[in-house]
Order: structure tokens, then C-alpha cells, then sequence
């Protein structure tokens, strides 16, 4: 089955937006320092890109994962989702800011068992949720609760991939190139 991919709608050039793409795309460059390929697609709708940012930081702050356990969410739900944009992006992120190990990044990276149980036990919640469209199976609930996580973390996993969601879709829409800094973490 091929991929099909949005042609005529171009990504928004910063420079030139105005209005509510301009107003997103402005905090986008002030939280980041620049315009990911991303959010400059995602800005044709400006209030799917005001969402995506709005749930990405409510996550970081709220969930009460490690750096390290919020990407390896990310991470996982992105490769399960098959973004080939946020696997890269989330890989950079996950090896030169959150800290995740090198071998547990390279097993989400290869759908490969993860060799730290903990983590193993929350990217199989991540995209079991994903996979089984909210209603995960309880042998799963209970390792990742077994594993030291509490059922009110379900929700936070519920809200980063329904982030995932506008990305990686997206993502796939436009065929997204993956930026220069996430280039070297590209999939193959």
C-alpha cells in the first residue's frame, strides 16, 4: 500500500506567515530556536500546531516521567506509528538530552526487546494503548503497574499519543523531511 502524501499544500514560511500562523510559529521559534520542518507544515492549520505544542509542554511538565521515560514514550509511539520524522527527532532527543540509554534506544530503534525492565514495561503500555485503541490488554496494565507505574500515568501515555497523533499523522501527510539536526538519527 503507498503512502499518500500532500502535494499542494506547502509548509509556511515563517518570514511571510501572518495572523494565527504567524502567532504559533513564533512561539514555536522562541520555545525552540527555530522552525522545525514539522510545525512549519503543521502551521496550515494554525490551531492543530497551537494544540500539538500545548500537549507536548503540558506533558513534559505534568506526567511525572523521567526526561528519559517521556521520550522513550514518544520514542515508541512514533516507530509504532511508523513517523519516520519523530522517530529521528525523538531518537537526537533522546541520545543528547533526555538521557535515555544507548542500548534501550536502539531496541525501540530495531523493535527490538528493551533491556531495562522498567522502561520495557512503558513503551509496551505506550503503544499497546496506541495499538489497541485505548482498550490495552490487562496482562499489560498490570507488568507496567507492576513495574512501578500508577494508573493515573495511563492518562499522561493517553496524552502523548494523542500528541503523537497530530505529529506523526501529519508527518506522513506531508512526507515531512527530517530536519539537519535530527538528520544523523534518520531511519533506514
Amino acid at each position: 500500500m503507498s503512502k499518500t502524501i500532500i502535494h499542494n499544500i506547502v509548509p509556511v514560511d515563517h518570514a511571510s506567515a501572518t495572523g494565527a500562523q504567524k502567532e504559533v510559529l513564533d512561539k514555536a521559534l522562541k520555545s525552540l530556536g527555530f522552525i522545525p520542518n514539522m510545525y512549519a507544515n503543521m502551521a496550515n492549520a494554525p490551531g492543530m500546531l497551537s494544540t500539538y505544542l500545548h500537549g507536548y509542554d503540558l506533558f513534559r511538565k505534568e506526567s511525572g516521567f523521567t526526561s528519559a521515560e517521556q521520550e522513550v514514550v514518544f520514542l515508541s509511539v512514533s516507530k509504532y506509528n511508523g513517523c519516520d520524522y519523530c522517530t529521528a527527532a525523538h531518537s537526537m532527543i533522546a541520545d543528547k538530552m533526555s538521557g535515555v540509554p544507548k542500548d534501550v534506544l536502539q531496541a525501540i530503534r530495531a523493535n527490538q526487546p528493551i533491556p531495562d525492565p522498567k522502561l520495557a514495561a512503558l513503551s509496551a503500555m505506550a503503544v499497546e494503548m496506541v495499538a489497541k485503541h485505548g482498550q490495552p490488554d490487562h496482562a499489560v496494565v498490570k507488568a507496567f503497574l507492576d513495574a512501578g507505574y500508577q494508573e493515573s500515568d495511563l492518562l499522561y501515555i493517553v496524552l502523548a499519543a494523542s500528541v503523537k497523533v497530530l505529529s506523526n499523522y501529519s508527518n506522513q501527510a506531508f512526507g515531512t523531511t527530517v530536519d539537519e539536526k535530527f538528520a544523523a538519527y534518520k531511519v533506514d
